[in-house]
């Protein structure tokens, strides 16, 4: 038939139209014969689009064609091409990224221990003059105060050094409730901070909380909050502690009034370096993100901080069943 010999000339799908209005189409994929609804419906979409038919002379009046289903692949290859490219970029910088991070951790580690390993020489040669010197004169009672005072600041560099030498590595977890370590920090830094500092912490006695912790490394952090609180009050305001417990988690908020911080310095405190004071490493908030984040699979973060106002620090961390 005359349209057969038309329509194998075209590769593509088409439609024909006679000069009665009759329509004819081949190379629809998934219909051999497509039906005159099938071929009206494709027209309308053709001439929609803003497309123009071909005008033919002799058997058909217009031949509206279209795109192979090949072509119409070939039209998403640039945004497939653009997709791919971005994916590889993305996937280099996030490899860089993180190459970075782990040889800056690998710095920091090495530090840390070798900080430990350096300590540990002369503290231990101070135990053993410490025990030498109660020998010497065991009778003066202010002498033996003394020396007991100067043991426990002797106690305190070694522990300090042992939090050092846990940076890098594995540290154990214990079980241990919450509030007996908030109590413990609360006694030490409360015996160094300013008699003008109040202090509004949890009572040991309340119904036990027990959380997996390393409990050296974790008194290190809230150490460092307290401290942090501390240089910003300019030895007068308060510091509290309240714990908030939230089905599986466990929320610590330390609060202070102090200076506060600014919002847009909220995530880069916690970036190695960083640091306002002006002999501050900037080390104790990033080692505090390790700590929590890294050993205790915890969170920490500034919850709220309102210039002279004051600072809230969030830690969560899961509750032990």
């Amino acid at each position: 038939r005359p349209y057969e010999e038309i329509i194998d000339k075209f590769p593509l799908p088409v439609i024909l139209e006679s000069e009665s209005g009759e329509l004819y189409g081949d190379n629809w994929k998934g219909q051999e014969n497509p039906d005159s609804a099938f071929l009206a419906k494709k027209k309308a979409e053709f001439l929609a689009n803003g497309n123009v038919p071909l005008e033919s002379q002799g058997y058909s009046r217009y031949i509206y064609y279209f795109n192979s289903e090949l072509l119409s692949y070939i039209n998403y290859y640039p945004i497939v091409q653009i997709l791919l490219v971005s994916l590889f970029v993305g996937l280099g910088y996030y490899l860089f990224n993180t190459s970075r991070k782990a040889e800056q951790n690998r710095v920091w580690a090495g530090m840390a221990k070798e900080t430990a390993h350096q300590l540990g020489t002369p503290i231990s040669a101070m135990m053993a003059w410490i025990e030498y010197l109660k020998d010497y004169n065991n009778e003066d009672h202010q002498y033996q105060e003394i020396l007991v005072e100067l043991e426990k600041d002797v106690d305190r560099l070694n522990l300090v050094a042992d939090r050092f030498s846990k940076i890098g590595s594995h540290p154990k977890l214990t079980k241990e409730n919450i509030y007996d370590r908030l109590a413990e920090v609360h006694n030490y830094m409360k015996r160094r901070a300013s008699s003008k500092i109040r202090f509004d912490f949890p009572d040991r006695n309340d119904e036990p909380i027990f959380i997996n912790i390393n409990a050296h490394l974790f008194d290190w952090v809230l150490e460092n909050l307290i401290r942090n609180s501390l240089d910003a009050m300019s030895q007068e305001g308060e510091i509290s502690a309240h714990v908030v417990k939230d089905e599986n988690w466990v929320h610590i908020d330390l609060s202070d009034t102090g200076k506060g911080i600014p919002g847009n310095k909220f995530s880069t405190i916690f970036k190695p370096g960083f640091s306002t004071k002006e002999r501050g490493w900037g080390l104790g908030l990033s080692l505090a993100k390790r700590i929590i984040e890294g050993y205790h699979q915890g969170k920490i973060f500034v919850k709220s901080s309102k210039l002279n106002e004051g600072t809230t620090f969030r830690i969560s961390l899961r509750i032990e069943e």
